[in-house]
Protein backbone atom coordinates (compact mmCIF):
# COMPACT_ATOMS: atom_id res chain seq x y z
CA UNK A 1 0.00 0.00 0.00
CA UNK A 2 1.24 3.21 -0.76
CA UNK A 3 1.84 5.77 2.28
CA UNK A 4 -0.07 7.78 3.29
CA UNK A 5 2.21 10.93 3.87
CA UNK A 6 5.68 11.99 1.17
CA UNK A 7 8.45 10.49 2.86
CA UNK A 8 12.05 11.68 2.06
CA UNK A 9 13.47 8.27 1.89
CA UNK A 10 10.90 7.57 -0.69
CA UNK A 11 11.68 10.75 -2.66
CA UNK A 12 15.21 10.03 -2.99
CA UNK A 13 14.93 6.51 -3.96
CA UNK A 14 12.21 7.25 -6.61
CA UNK A 15 14.73 9.80 -7.97
CA UNK A 16 17.78 8.47 -7.22
CA UNK A 17 17.25 4.71 -7.58
CA UNK A 18 18.26 3.95 -4.08
CA UNK A 19 18.38 4.42 -0.43
CA UNK A 20 20.73 7.33 0.62
CA UNK A 21 22.04 7.08 4.07
CA UNK A 22 23.12 10.54 6.53
CA UNK A 23 26.47 10.22 7.80
CA UNK A 24 26.85 12.97 10.34
CA UNK A 25 30.21 15.17 10.17
CA UNK A 26 31.19 17.16 12.91
CA UNK A 27 33.88 19.75 11.12
CA UNK A 28 34.39 21.77 14.10
CA UNK A 29 32.13 24.65 13.17
CA UNK A 30 30.77 27.32 15.58
CA UNK A 31 27.84 29.62 15.61
CA UNK A 32 27.43 33.04 15.54
CA UNK A 33 24.62 32.52 18.58
CA UNK A 34 27.31 31.18 20.64
CA UNK A 35 30.38 33.31 19.92
CA UNK A 36 29.03 36.82 20.63
CA UNK A 37 28.73 37.78 16.67
CA UNK A 38 25.26 37.64 17.31
CA UNK A 39 24.81 36.39 20.69
CA UNK A 40 26.56 34.11 23.54
CA UNK A 41 24.85 30.96 25.16
CA UNK A 42 23.31 29.44 21.76
CA UNK A 43 19.14 28.63 21.75
CA UNK A 44 17.62 27.78 24.66
CA UNK A 45 16.86 24.06 24.30
CA UNK A 46 20.40 23.45 22.55
CA UNK A 47 23.28 20.99 23.99
CA UNK A 48 24.56 19.39 20.26
CA UNK A 49 26.30 16.84 22.35
CA UNK A 50 23.00 14.79 22.35
CA UNK A 51 21.56 15.56 18.66
CA UNK A 52 25.08 13.95 16.84
CA UNK A 53 26.39 10.32 17.08
CA UNK A 54 29.53 9.35 19.14
CA UNK A 55 31.26 8.68 15.95
CA UNK A 56 31.23 11.81 14.82
CA UNK A 57 33.43 14.16 16.44
CA UNK A 58 35.70 17.60 15.56
CA UNK A 59 39.07 15.80 16.79
CA UNK A 60 39.20 12.67 13.82
CA UNK A 61 39.12 13.79 10.20
CA UNK A 62 36.26 13.66 7.67
CA UNK A 63 37.15 10.51 6.19
CA UNK A 64 37.93 8.73 9.84
CA UNK A 65 34.28 9.95 10.51
CA UNK A 66 32.69 8.57 7.07
CA UNK A 67 34.42 5.27 7.51
CA UNK A 68 33.39 5.02 11.10
CA UNK A 69 30.02 6.12 10.01
CA UNK A 70 29.48 3.87 7.21
CA UNK A 71 30.51 1.13 9.01
CA UNK A 72 27.91 2.30 11.32
CA UNK A 73 24.80 1.97 9.18
CA UNK A 74 26.04 -0.90 7.63
CA UNK A 75 25.10 -3.15 10.28
CA UNK A 76 21.78 -1.02 11.07
CA UNK A 77 20.65 -0.28 7.92
CA UNK A 78 22.01 -2.74 5.26
CA UNK A 79 19.84 -1.24 2.34
CA UNK A 80 21.79 1.39 2.03
CA UNK A 81 24.52 1.56 -0.51
CA UNK A 82 25.29 5.31 -1.21
CA UNK A 83 25.79 8.18 1.57
CA UNK A 84 25.42 11.43 1.72
CA UNK A 85 27.71 13.63 4.01
CA UNK A 86 25.79 15.22 6.44
CA UNK A 87 27.58 18.15 7.80
CA UNK A 88 25.32 18.77 11.17
CA UNK A 89 26.13 20.53 14.53
CA UNK A 90 26.86 23.86 14.99
CA UNK A 91 26.26 26.35 11.96
CA UNK A 92 28.13 24.23 8.39
CA UNK A 93 28.10 27.20 6.21
CA UNK A 94 29.66 29.60 9.21
CA UNK A 95 33.14 30.07 7.38
CA UNK A 96 34.82 31.87 4.99
CA UNK A 97 33.79 30.05 0.91
CA UNK A 98 37.32 28.77 0.52
CA UNK A 99 37.07 27.01 3.84
CA UNK A 100 33.87 25.61 2.99
CA UNK A 101 35.47 24.61 0.00
CA UNK A 102 37.76 22.27 1.19
CA UNK A 103 35.67 20.75 3.94
CA UNK A 104 32.87 19.77 1.34
CA UNK A 105 35.64 18.76 -1.38
CA UNK A 106 37.25 16.64 1.02
CA UNK A 107 33.84 14.97 1.81
CA UNK A 108 32.80 14.48 -1.33
CA UNK A 109 35.97 12.65 -2.85
CA UNK A 110 34.72 9.49 -0.44
CA UNK A 111 33.93 6.99 -3.66
CA UNK A 112 30.16 6.14 -1.85
CA UNK A 113 29.71 9.60 -1.17
CA UNK A 114 26.88 11.26 -3.56
CA UNK A 115 26.05 14.30 -2.16
CA UNK A 116 26.19 16.64 1.03
CA UNK A 117 23.66 17.68 3.53
CA UNK A 118 24.26 21.11 4.76
CA UNK A 119 22.71 21.95 8.38
CA UNK A 120 22.76 25.90 8.69
CA UNK A 121 20.90 28.80 9.95
CA UNK A 122 19.36 31.26 7.93
CA UNK A 123 21.76 34.14 8.65
CA UNK A 124 24.89 32.18 7.83
CA UNK A 125 24.34 31.97 4.26
CA UNK A 126 24.96 34.71 1.44
CA UNK A 127 24.50 34.66 -2.56
CA UNK A 128 28.40 33.60 -2.67
CA UNK A 129 27.82 30.31 -0.46
CA UNK A 130 24.78 29.20 -3.00
CA UNK A 131 26.22 29.94 -5.83
CA UNK A 132 29.11 27.32 -5.15
CA UNK A 133 26.37 24.96 -3.60
CA UNK A 134 24.55 25.40 -6.72
CA UNK A 135 27.48 24.29 -9.09
CA UNK A 136 27.86 21.25 -6.77
CA UNK A 137 24.33 20.55 -7.24
CA UNK A 138 25.37 20.15 -11.08
CA UNK A 139 27.26 16.67 -10.08
CA UNK A 140 26.35 16.02 -6.60
CA UNK A 141 23.19 15.80 -4.37
CA UNK A 142 23.28 19.04 -2.11
CA UNK A 143 20.64 19.70 0.37
CA UNK A 144 20.35 22.79 2.11
CA UNK A 145 18.74 22.52 6.21
CA UNK A 146 17.78 25.34 8.03
CA UNK A 147 16.96 25.71 11.71
CA UNK A 148 14.23 27.89 11.71
CA UNK A 149 12.02 25.92 14.80
CA UNK A 150 9.13 28.58 14.49
CA UNK A 151 7.00 31.08 12.74
CA UNK A 152 6.49 33.12 15.18
CA UNK A 153 9.14 36.18 16.06
CA UNK A 154 8.11 36.21 19.56
CA UNK A 155 8.81 32.59 20.17
CA UNK A 156 12.54 33.04 18.29
CA UNK A 157 12.75 35.55 20.65
CA UNK A 158 12.22 34.17 23.53
CA UNK A 159 14.44 30.83 22.72
CA UNK A 160 17.22 33.10 21.77
CA UNK A 161 17.62 32.20 17.99
CA UNK A 162 19.26 35.35 17.14
CA UNK A 163 16.91 35.73 13.78
CA UNK A 164 13.66 36.71 12.39
CA UNK A 165 11.23 34.47 10.53
CA UNK A 166 11.67 37.06 7.60
CA UNK A 167 15.33 36.30 7.84
CA UNK A 168 14.63 32.40 7.70
CA UNK A 169 11.79 32.86 4.32
CA UNK A 170 14.42 34.99 2.43
CA UNK A 171 17.42 32.31 2.70
CA UNK A 172 14.88 29.54 1.78
CA UNK A 173 13.83 31.55 -1.10
CA UNK A 174 17.39 32.44 -2.43
CA UNK A 175 18.30 28.72 -1.99
CA UNK A 176 15.76 27.19 -3.72
CA UNK A 177 15.55 29.99 -6.36
CA UNK A 178 19.02 28.30 -7.14
CA UNK A 179 17.39 24.72 -8.27
CA UNK A 180 18.65 23.47 -4.31
CA UNK A 181 16.85 20.86 -2.23
CA UNK A 182 15.90 22.96 0.56
CA UNK A 183 14.83 21.06 3.99
CA UNK A 184 13.16 23.30 7.25
CA UNK A 185 13.10 22.35 11.12
CA UNK A 186 10.69 23.24 13.28
CA UNK A 187 9.84 22.33 16.74
CA UNK A 188 6.59 21.43 18.24
CA UNK A 189 5.80 22.89 21.54
CA UNK A 190 8.00 25.48 22.14
CA UNK A 191 7.18 28.18 25.16
CA UNK A 192 4.23 30.47 24.60
CA UNK A 193 3.05 28.76 21.77
CA UNK A 194 -0.35 26.52 21.87
CA UNK A 195 -1.50 23.90 19.59
CA UNK A 196 -3.71 26.07 17.41
CA UNK A 197 -0.75 28.58 16.64
CA UNK A 198 1.82 25.23 15.64
CA UNK A 199 -1.25 24.60 13.25
CA UNK A 200 -1.73 28.06 12.22
CA UNK A 201 2.10 27.60 11.05
CA UNK A 202 1.37 24.75 8.44
CA UNK A 203 -0.05 27.77 6.45
CA UNK A 204 2.90 30.06 6.37
CA UNK A 205 5.50 26.73 5.85
CA UNK A 206 3.17 26.00 3.02
CA UNK A 207 4.08 29.00 1.54
CA UNK A 208 7.62 28.13 1.37
CA UNK A 209 9.30 26.81 -1.40
CA UNK A 210 10.70 23.67 1.03
CA UNK A 211 11.80 19.94 -0.40
CA UNK A 212 11.02 18.39 2.99
CA UNK A 213 10.65 18.91 6.60
CA UNK A 214 11.93 17.88 9.89
CA UNK A 215 9.83 18.44 12.94
CA UNK A 216 10.26 17.19 16.13
CA UNK A 217 8.91 17.42 19.84
CA UNK A 218 10.53 19.80 22.20
CA UNK A 219 12.52 17.75 24.40
CA UNK A 220 14.29 19.55 27.68
CA UNK A 221 17.79 18.63 27.47
CA UNK A 222 19.50 18.64 31.13
CA UNK A 223 21.62 21.80 31.90
CA UNK A 224 19.79 23.88 29.15
CA UNK A 225 18.34 27.37 29.76
CA UNK A 226 14.99 25.86 29.03
CA UNK A 227 15.25 23.71 31.67
CA UNK A 228 15.53 26.25 33.76
CA UNK A 229 12.45 27.77 31.85
CA UNK A 230 10.52 24.51 31.85
CA UNK A 231 11.33 24.41 36.34
CA UNK A 232 9.77 27.82 36.65
CA UNK A 233 7.19 27.46 34.10
CA UNK A 234 5.87 24.37 32.76
CA UNK A 235 2.26 25.55 31.90
CA UNK A 236 4.40 28.11 28.84
CA UNK A 237 5.20 24.83 27.22
CA UNK A 238 3.31 22.10 25.54
CA UNK A 239 4.35 18.58 26.27
CA UNK A 240 2.91 15.67 24.35
CA UNK A 241 2.12 11.96 25.58
CA UNK A 242 3.06 9.61 22.38
CA UNK A 243 -0.75 9.14 21.64
CA UNK A 244 -1.21 13.12 21.89
CA UNK A 245 2.00 13.80 19.54
CA UNK A 246 0.62 11.09 17.13
CA UNK A 247 -2.65 12.88 16.63
CA UNK A 248 -1.32 16.01 16.60
CA UNK A 249 1.09 15.24 14.00
CA UNK A 250 -1.43 13.54 11.64
CA UNK A 251 -3.25 16.92 12.56
CA UNK A 252 -0.43 18.94 10.76
CA UNK A 253 0.14 16.44 8.00
CA UNK A 254 -3.31 17.09 6.86
CA UNK A 255 -2.37 20.35 6.85
CA UNK A 256 0.63 20.27 4.22
CA UNK A 257 1.14 19.85 1.04
CA UNK A 258 1.08 16.86 -0.25
CA UNK A 259 4.57 17.47 -2.31
CA UNK A 260 6.36 18.56 0.42
CA UNK A 261 8.42 15.36 1.60
CA UNK A 262 8.91 14.55 5.53
CA UNK A 263 12.16 13.34 6.75
CA UNK A 264 11.71 13.23 10.13
CA UNK A 265 8.69 13.87 12.64
CA UNK A 266 9.71 13.37 15.67
CA UNK A 267 13.03 13.52 17.24
CA UNK A 268 15.34 10.88 19.52
CA UNK A 269 17.62 12.13 22.12
CA UNK A 270 19.86 10.03 24.03
CA UNK A 271 17.62 9.10 27.73
CA UNK A 272 20.99 10.65 29.38
CA UNK A 273 20.57 13.91 28.19
CA UNK A 274 17.16 14.73 28.81
CA UNK A 275 15.17 15.69 31.94
CA UNK A 276 12.17 13.37 31.65
CA UNK A 277 11.43 10.53 28.45
CA UNK A 278 7.34 10.57 28.58
CA UNK A 279 7.58 8.40 25.68
CA UNK A 280 9.89 5.84 27.27
CA UNK A 281 12.76 4.27 25.24
CA UNK A 282 11.56 4.14 21.95
CA UNK A 283 13.24 4.24 18.38
CA UNK A 284 12.61 6.08 15.54
CA UNK A 285 11.76 3.11 13.20
CA UNK A 286 8.83 1.71 15.96
CA UNK A 287 7.67 5.73 15.64
CA UNK A 288 7.06 5.33 11.95
CA UNK A 289 4.77 2.68 12.27
CA UNK A 290 2.98 4.11 15.22
CA UNK A 291 2.34 7.04 12.69
CA UNK A 292 1.38 4.98 9.96
CA UNK A 293 -0.87 2.88 11.61
CA UNK A 294 -2.35 6.23 13.09
CA UNK A 295 -3.24 7.24 9.67
CA UNK A 296 -4.64 4.37 8.68
CA UNK A 297 -6.82 4.41 12.14
CA UNK A 298 -8.13 8.15 11.05
CA UNK A 299 -8.41 7.28 6.91
CA UNK A 300 -6.19 9.88 6.76
CA UNK A 301 -3.19 11.62 4.34
CA UNK A 302 -1.06 14.43 3.75
CA UNK A 303 -2.94 17.04 2.37
CA UNK A 304 -6.22 15.62 3.72
CA UNK A 305 -7.48 19.24 4.38
CA UNK A 306 -6.20 21.32 1.82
Amino acid sequence: MQKRYNSLVGYYKSKYGSRLQKIVIDAGFSCPNRDGSVSVGGCTYCDNNAFHPSYSTPDKSIMQQMEEGMEFHRRRYRTASSYIAYFQPYSNTYAPLERLKELYTEALSHPDVVGIAVGTRPDCVDEDKLDYLAELSKEYIVMVEYGIESCYDATLERINRGHTFEQAAHAVKMTAERGLDVCAHFILGLPGEDREMMLESTTVINSLPLTSLKFHQLQIIKGTRMEQEFEAHPEDLVTFSLDEYLDFFVDILERLRPEICIERFAGEVPPRFVRFTPWGLIRNVELLRLLEKRLEERDSWQGKLL
